[in-house]
């Protein structure tokens, strides 16, 4: 496998050295496996076979760091809002870790310079994968707790306003509609109870466009819970 980072790496002139002072200058550590950097680091429109690992890219460590992402801004969310049930601490996590403001924090440390990615592809989430695929190598590389200090250092308290983001409403249903007139295309929403272990309400929604599921959402109202879902659809149909 080192082969393979080595070769792809030349060719785009990036190397160890470049990689471990980016990790030193944005996030304070050196890394001590800079191979999972390196994988990190490189979109699947630029992945390389491996006879041992098949296609070498970051999509691994993008699942994995997506789940680290989740617990770190949960529990952080968990002990600064004590009174905030639970729909909220969710709603709160969501905006955080949605895929506009990945992309966003990509770029902000500089991240989307980094990214090996093939030069034909506009690809509108490359930038925000490739945060989370960067938050699962620390994590492999440091262990939970280091990620979870450079996380709250480097990122939440120097790049986030918490307090301005509890703030932001974004119509994800009015944007849906919206390229769903000029598309021509057929918006409808399904809704249905979910039955919990508490007396609180679940609903959940589902999105279809021409008739296909596009995106699902779950809250403690069925107008909330359409903006979850139409959250998700926008992720994967909003223009790059």
């Amino acid at each position: 496998m080192i082969r393979f980072l080595s070769f792809i790496f030349q060719n785009r002139n990036k190397n160890d050295k470049e990689i471990s002072k980016y990790i030193k200058n944005v996030f304070g550590f050196s890394p001590k496996n800079i191979d999972i950097y390196k994988t990190a680091l490189i979109h699947r429109s630029s992945s390389v076979k491996d006879t041992v690992c098949g296609k070498l890219n970051n999509e691994r460590l993008e699942h994995l760091g997506d789940a680290i992402l989740s617990a770190i801004v949960a529990d952080f969310l968990f002990k600064k809002f004590p009174l905030f049930e639970e729909g909220a601490l969710t709603q709160i996590r969501s905006k955080i870790v949605c895929r506009d403001r990945l992309n966003s924090l990509a770029c902000k440390i500089g991240l989307n310079k980094m990214v090996i990615i093939n030069d034909h592809i506009q690809t509108k989430c490359a930038n925000g994968n490739a945060f989370e695929a960067l938050m699962g190598a620390i994590y492999l590389d440091q262990g939970y707790e280091k990620t979870k200090k450079i996380f709250l250092q480097k990122i939440i308290f120097t790049h986030l306003d918490v307090e301005s983001i509890l703030t932001e409403e974004s119509n994800y249903k009015s944007k849906i509609f919206s390229w769903a007139q000029k598309k021509h295309k057929k918006v409808e929403f399904s809704h249905q109870k979910i039955n919990n272990n508490s007396n609180e309400r679940l609903f959940k929604a589902n999105l279809h466009i021409n008739n296909q599921l596009i995106g699902e959402g779950v809250d403690y109202t069925i107008k909330k819970a359409e903006q979850r879902a139409a959250e998700k659809a926008w992720e994967k149909i909003s223009p790059p």
